[in-house]
């Protein structure tokens, strides 16, 4: 299906995302992640660990100074480890990196260091066996030039390995909601489908892979209360979507109608 078929049901709002609770956490601005009994919100180069229940902060990671964790962007907790999407934006050329963390000490453990390579990585998750990431681009202006531009923009599906299996890039109609900016945040569902966040507005974009690879299928524009950024599904607890408001520095926690 092309861009311009697809424009017409991009406007059909057909799931809603219904507000359960807010808990303030002051790393709150770039985005979060879930599992069992907590949730951690993600700073730049800060992460706070809290309880699900109620909201209290059981640890918090700060990277040392000089250390090599500048950027910090969503993550994603798979078997006891929490994965951080990390980049050196606004650095130049664009470095990416997967940071880990053990989420029981909240010890930094590793890292998988991309190089120069799509972009900037902003999301990490584990879907069907495969790890999927964004790497993106902007059109915001940084010395003078776009930042990558954001019709480069693509989400890329790898292996245990870390090595590149397939891409898929953005649909116009998709990137044209990013603004200057690019895609945040995002998560896979229990549906097969993908849910991904822009920079700045309150609404969830879900996409599927195109049945013939290379460009992704905008599907739906959710409502929202966020403000971008990272997002997490709790598999946990179906149906459950947790998200941040970066200007008040909340987690929010969302049920899907």
């Amino acid at each position: 299906m092309d861009d311009a078929k697809l424009g017409s049901v991009t406007h059909l709002v057909l799931l809603f995302l219904q507000l359960v609770s807010t808990f303030d956490a002051a790393e709150a601005r770039q985005g979060v992640a879930v599992d069992a009994a907590h949730f951690y919100a993600i700073d730049s180069r800060v992460i706070g660990k809290y309880d699900k229940m109620t909201g209290k902060q059981t640890a918090r990671w700060q990277a040392a100074p000089g250390s090599t964790i500048t950027h910090l962007d969503s993550g994603v907790v798979v078997d006891g480890k929490l994965y951080c999407a990390h980049s050196n934006y606004p650095g130049f050329p664009m470095k990416s990196s997967v940071e880990i963390w053990d989420t029981g000490s909240l010890t930094h453990i590793g890292t998988h260091d991309f190089g120069v390579r799509w972009g900037s990585l902003t999301w990490v998750d584990r879907h069907n066996g495969f790890w999927w990431a964004t790497f993106a681009n902007y059109d915001q202006v940084i010395d003078g030039k776009r930042y990558g531009g954001k019709e480069n923009t693509v989400l890329v599906k790898l292996n245990d390995k870390w090595q590149d299996l397939q891409t898929w890039t953005f649909p116009s109609r998709l990137l044209s909601r990013f603004g200057e900016m690019s895609n945040s945040g995002g998560s896979w569902g229990t549906d097969g489908r993908l849910y991904l966040t822009g920079h700045d507005a309150p609404e969830i974009y879900v996409v599927r892979l195109g049945e013939s690879g290379g460009m992704l299928e905008f599907l739906e524009t959710i409502p929202a209360p966020i403000a971008g950024q990272g997002i997490a599904w709790d598999r946990s607890t179906p149906g459950h979507l947790y998200g941040i408001l970066r200007a008040k520095r909340q987690v929010t926690v969302l049920r899907l109608l």
